[in-house]
């Protein structure tokens, strides 16, 4: 399987997907750290994937998504942003209220730990 089929499939089969470099458990970037962070200070159970193993992960997200930078957010498959972006809807509150019209009102009662895929 391609790393865009793998991309494709992580990015329809999980709520919030957080394409990032280095895991959750060790972030190699403060950025994406700070859009972890994020999305954890909003309840969202995270499916993290690093794209640092094989520059053809990041090249292939960037097709996909038409964003050129890392950390990438998705949730339900929609491309929500970057860690600026993921921020400041945390920080207006509008991050909530997307994870919640996205996933239900319960989404944050299902909260766990980040998990990372791996695609190489």
């Amino acid at each position: 399987m391609s790393y865009t089929e793998k991309i494709n499939e992580v990015i329809g089969g999980a709520d919030v997907t957080l394409f990032m470099k280095g895991t959750p458990a060790f972030a190699m970037c403060g950025n994406s750290d700070r859009a972890l962070k994020a999305l954890r200070r909003a309840g969202a159970s995270v499916t993290a994937i690093d794209v640092l193993p094989d520059p053809q992960i990041r090249q292939d997200l960037t097709r996909i998504s038409g964003w050129p930078t890392i950390p990438q957010v998705f949730v339900k498959g929609e491309l929500v942003g970057g860690a600026d972006i993921v921020e400041e809807l945390e920080a207006s509150g509008e991050l909530e209220q997307t994870l919640r019209a996205k996933l239900g009102d319960d989404y944050a009662a299902s909260q766990r730990d980040a998990q990372t895929v791996s695609l190489a």
